[in-house]
């Protein structure tokens, strides 16, 4: 009968520390779920090539570029641009922010209204690797 009484004691306080620990985690910050995430909120034409609305989130410490890659799927002219944030115009402290990617067109590309443009926003580290890359497809 002892034994009985132990065990159900033992049962209630590992149930009482599971719930408190699965309360703390639900009430813990969502910093690590955050960092490194990227998200194409807009894209515009500007002149001479397009602007892209980006809201990006990174870890404190990260030492990489906000890249954008603009390839026109209309037509067969194969009309590319491209632009960068540098790692020192970032803010990377684990929240999100938006950055405005400004894309020159290569030499020989043009974009207009009307035009079906791809679009692809990753982040470029200093060995040359990318991550978070997401992609869409716009008319502009």
């Amino acid at each position: 009968m002892k034994s009985s009484r132990l065990r159900r004691r033992l049962a209630g306080s590992a149930a009482v520390a599971a719930l408190v620990g699965a309360g703390l985690l639900a009430a813990a910050p969502s910093a690590v779920a955050k960092a490194n995430v990227l998200a194409i909120d807009q894209v515009a034409l500007q002149s001479p090539g397009l602007q892209v609305k980006v809201t990006y989130s990174c870890d404190p410490g990260m030492n990489h570029q906000l890249v954008a890659n603009a390839t026109k799927q209309t037509g067969h002219d194969g009309s590319v641009a491209a632009g960068t944030v540098k790692k020192d115009k970032l803010t990377c402290d684990d929240d999100r922010h938006t950055a405005q990617v400004a894309l020159r067109p290569a030499a020989g590309s043009s974009f207009g209204k009307g035009d079906k443009v791809k679009i692809a926003v990753f982040y470029f580290d200093e060995d040359g690797f990318s991550y978070a890359r997401q992609e869409t497809a716009v008319v502009l």
